[in-house]
């Protein structure tokens, strides 16, 4: 007897995340029969190939999510925020990757790798998909949790500018052609300012020859909504509602990949080369850890890849029961696209009809 697979819809196709998870269609496990692409009117007629075929994008409106099983929606918040209830109401599981509705109780926050389960806990119809830096590190933390007891976290994040969209990586690189050659710069107050000129982009100060520490937009007591988002959606996927979390987010010079440096307390003791093994046999990690022969794990080697990348990975040196470690993951593909997909691949056999 054949099947019929599911029909997927994937929203805000045109886009950034989009475009790569139209390009993981092409290059993972075929589950899904058709395959609608969908983005805002001024997107409406552009033709993306996907698995081998050219498909015409077509405007967001009710009657795309007709007889969709699976809807993937890359969007901004107010969108998703209009449009999943939408595509559940037509009958489709929406797995959203903004952050409209990751802290609902009646929404799962799934990382396959972590919480696969959470999948069929979906009441509203929709499931969401983590934050990019949240994703960069919770695969490598979690594993470490299950083993050893997570108390308490500190962490520092180092973010690329495509974690803020196109808009970010424009700016980066029109930065760099103005500043490019000018060997003076970074050496007087100002005059790397002087260089870029007002053009920030995205960002509240000069991306090039500097770190900004800040990510996001500003809450209450100081903090940006980017640390709030790692110390909540951390909680909830760990399901740690008490779990004590510091984070400083840091936007960096880089294009491609977020970095997290991680100081992470356990009930237990535990020892570096333990732990090296706990995530050496974790599923979506890969340990790069030989200082000695300068192998860290750094984005310009993680961009385009699916693990998250670990190393550094080191006893504290006044608590036997902490860990310090660096992570770094590509934000566009597990930190968005790829965690998506992965995430509507376990819905796909459920949907799959006889």
């Amino acid at each position: 007897m054949s099947q019929q697979l599911p029909t997927l819809a994937v929203v805000g196709a045109t886009g950034a995340v989009g475009s790569v998870m139209c390009e993981l269609l092409s290059a993972r496990k075929n589950l899904w029969g058709e395959i609608r692409l969908v983005a805002s009117p001024r997107s409406a007629g552009k033709k993306i190939v996907v698995r081998g075929e050219e498909l015409a994008v077509q405007a967001l409106a009710p009657e795309v999510f007709d007889g969709v099983d699976v809807a993937m929606f890359d969007v901004p918040d107010e969108v998703s925020q209009q449009w999943a209830p939408v595509a559940a109401a037509a009958g489709a599981v929406a797995v959203d990757n903004s952050a409209a509705f990751r802290m609902d109780p009646d929404v799962p926050l799934v990382v396959p790798e972590i919480n696969p389960e959470q999948v069929r806990n979906r009441p509203k119809g929709i499931i969401a998909n983590a934050n990019c830096t949240t994703l960069a590190m919770i695969v490598a933390v979690a594993p470490l949790h299950r083993e050893y007891g997570l108390r308490e976290l500190v962490v520092s994040s180092y973010q690329a500018v495509s974690g803020a969209g196109q808009a970010g990586v424009d700016v980066l690189h029109d930065q760099l052609a103005k500043t490019g050659g000018d060997r003076t710069l970074g050496s007087r107050p100002g005059n790397v300012r002087q260089a870029v000129g007002d053009d920030l982009g995205p960002f509240p100060a000069p991306l090039v020859l500097n770190v900004v520490p800040w990510a996001g937009s500003l809450a209450d007591g100081g903090w940006s909504s980017e640390e709030l988002k790692l110390r909540n959606e951390t909680r909830k996927i760990l399901g740690l509602p008490d779990l004590k979390v510091s984070a400083t987010c840091v936007r960096v010079p880089v294009v491609t990949g977020h970095s997290v440096a991680v100081h992470a307390v356990f009930g237990t003791e535990v020892e570096a080369d333990a732990a090296r093994d706990v995530l050496r046999h974790a599923h979506g990690v890969i340990v790069v850890d030989d200082p000695a022969a300068g192998e860290f794990p750094m984005p310009i080697d993680a961009v385009g890849t699916d693990p998250t990348w670990v190393g550094r990975i080191r006893r504290s040196f006044d608590d036997p029961r902490a860990l310090d470690l660096f992570v770094t993951g590509d934000n566009l593909r597990k930190g968005a696209a790829l965690n998506t997909a992965q995430i509507a691949e376990l819905l796909a056999p459920e949907l799959t009809r006889s």
